[in-house]
């Protein structure tokens, strides 16, 4: 509609203040709000650059009344800037659903180009970024976050995660089973003073590890050889029961862990003891 406002995202720094470019700053002085995922942390960049405009909260826990909100805001023609706490909003980001809601309004969306931390790593990390999936935060619910593994352990692209300091030795060491045998990156404090990018696989990396990991995490994983895609259930099948498991158990376990069906799986298991 004529009349309605426009939605800008506004990609800010996920470290450096001087990755911000010229055009956010432009919109952020224009705009009419600011709509932020964390409003103290925003309100540090705007004063950095000395710009005052009216701050409003959007985030996971209210994206559901504060979006219906910013719509009628925009309604009404205001013009609105969507930032997250770092990098660009809408990825990994209840700014997705701001975006889905403009677009069924009618209303503007305008995205405008900057930092985001995972092609940032990516494109440091020496892995193949030509053909890549960016899978974002694992699922925390043990049924979801078997099945994305399995579909990892499969990807024959470049994979990209993120995840949180506190929770990375954990999942480095739940990747082991599927992926063990291929190269990652950890990337970590990114455009900061103490950026590091820690490769290897994921035993040569957990022993790279600190004790106390802080800053975000970009994980980057190899992707599977076709070859290593189609070994992967004899490799899950001899490691169960040399585990001692029963082969009846294996059978089970190796289909759901592939999803694939049991008959593939028992045909697998024939003469193996």
């Amino acid at each position: 509609m004529e009349n309605y406002g426009v939605l800008y995202l506004c990609p800010t720094p996920i470290g450096n203040l001087e990755d911000i470019t010229l055009r956010v700053l432009k919109t952020l002085k224009e705009v009419d709000i600011i709509a932020a995922e964390d409003t103290r942390q925003t309100l540090k960049l705007l004063n950095h650059f000395d710009i005052k405009k009216p701050l409003t909260s959007y985030h996971e826990h209210n994206k559901r009344t504060k979006g219906v909100k910013l719509i009628e805001e925009l309604k009404k023609g205001k013009s609105i800037a969507l930032v997250t706490d770092a990098g660009t909003p809408a990825i990994s980001d209840p700014g997705e659903d701001l975006v889905k809601l403009c677009i069924e309004e009618d209303i503007k969306v305008v995205s405008l180009p900057g930092p985001t931390a995972a092609i940032t790593a990516l494109v440091a990390s020496g892995l193949n970024t030509s053909s890549f999936v960016f899978e974002g935060f694992l699922p925390t619910k043990n049924k979801e976050r078997e099945e994305r593994l399995n579909r990892i352990s499969k990807e024959e692209r470049t994979v990209i995660l993120y995840e949180a300091p506190h929770r990375l030795k954990e999942t480095l060491h739940e990747l082991k089973s599927y992926v063990a045998e291929r190269k990652i990156v950890i990337a970590r404090e990114l455009t900061k003073i103490h950026e590091e990018f820690i490769k290897g696989t994921i035993d040569e990396v957990l022993t790279k590890l600190g004790d106390e990991i802080k800053g975000e995490i970009v994980l980057i994983i190899e992707g599977a050889q076709k070859q290593q895609v189609e070994e992967k259930p004899e490799i899950l099948i001899q490691k169960y029961l040399a585990e001692g498991m029963d082969k009846k158990e294996v059978i089970k376990k190796v289909a759901k862990e592939l999803g694939i069906p049991k008959s593939q799986v028992y045909k697998l298991t024939i003469g193996k003891k």
